[in-house]
């Protein structure tokens, strides 16, 4: 209905006084008067019918919003807390490349999340800025901060995620095997479907990963890690706890490998593997290409 106001009224005022002086004749003004008055309603009735279609695109985009965010799906990286390689004295701790250049391959598609056994600042190693790729996602401030102050397995919620990704770095051969609430965040994103992935050392933390039919993750599977002789190249196989391609093999995994610093990435389902640093990026393109797979 449409809403009398004082234009209106002075509009039809003026009409009416000129009748009243003959100085237009009254079947003219009548008809004025009329047209003003439909388009005072029909612009009435537009602005209604304008703000009822942006109250109702807002609705619909708000709804898009809350859903969208209702159905993210996440990764999450593992990384070590670890700092000393052994009674050597030596710094390390997570490799930042194999970090670095699977976030690259993975961000534009899914959030990532990043826990440690320790939660809060894990410690870097092979810290390399002249590296576009390390540049880049240490400068980033929303990731910086996200691994700066990691999660601890008992703030992870395995349902928010897609995949899990064991980054290396020596530091994983000292506090990924033993984990076990890592382990069963794990076997919980795994057998919901769900890929496990793993670089260089960090399959150290497949070895001890055990399915709800008890039988190893690894078992019968193609698995590939950081081989005994590249361990035996940096002169640090009597270093580590234990050697990571004989472990896997003593699990019952089919262990493939390249040569030294080769890049090797092994698929088996939604078990991925990678050999060295160089293969960081092939096993984010490869947990990249299975998760869309899945998806279909």
């Amino acid at each position: 209905m449409h809403q009398w106001q004082k234009s209106d009224f002075r509009h039809t005022k003026v009409v009416t006084s000129l009748i009243a002086r003959k100085a237009v004749s009254a079947e003219l003004c009548s008809i004025n008067l009329n047209l003003y008055i439909m388009k005072r309603i029909l612009a009435s009735g537009l602005m209604a019918i304008t703000l009822f279609a942006v109250a109702l695109h807002s609705g619909t985009v708000i709804a898009q919003t809350k859903k969208a965010k209702k159905m993210e799906k996440k990764i999450l990286f593992v990384v070590s807390s670890h700092d000393k390689k052994g009674n050597t004295g030596e710094s390390t701790g997570y490799y930042l490349g194999e970090v670095s250049h699977a976030w690259e391959v993975l961000k534009n598609d899914y959030t990532i999340d990043f826990v440690s056994p320790k939660g809060g600042t894990p410690p870097v190693d092979g810290f390399d800025l002249s590296d576009p790729v390390n540049k880049e996602f240490w400068e980033d401030a929303v990731y910086h901060n996200k691994i700066s102050n990691s999660m601890k397995p008992s703030q992870v919620n395995p349902d928010d995620y897609v995949a899990i990704y064991y980054a290396g770095g020596h530091g994983a051969m000292w506090d990924f095997a033993d984990n076990t609430e890592i382990a069963k965040i794990a076997t919980a994103i795994y057998e919901k479907n769900g890929v496990v992935g793993a670089v260089c050392h960090g399959p150290a933390g497949l070895v001890n990963i055990k399915l709800s039919n008890g039988k190893y993750l690894v078992e019968g599977k193609k698995v590939n890690a950081f081989t005994n002789e590249e361990e035996a190249a940096v002169k640090l196989e009597k270093v580590v706890p234990f050697a990571l391609e004989t472990k896997l093999i003593e699990r019952g995994a089919r262990f493939e490998k390249s040569g030294l610093w080769q890049k090797h990435v092994t698929v088996d389902g939604r078990l991925i593997t990678g050999q060295n640093p160089q293969s960081a990026k092939g096993v984010g393109e490869a947990i990249l290409r299975e998760l869309k797979t899945l998806k279909k």
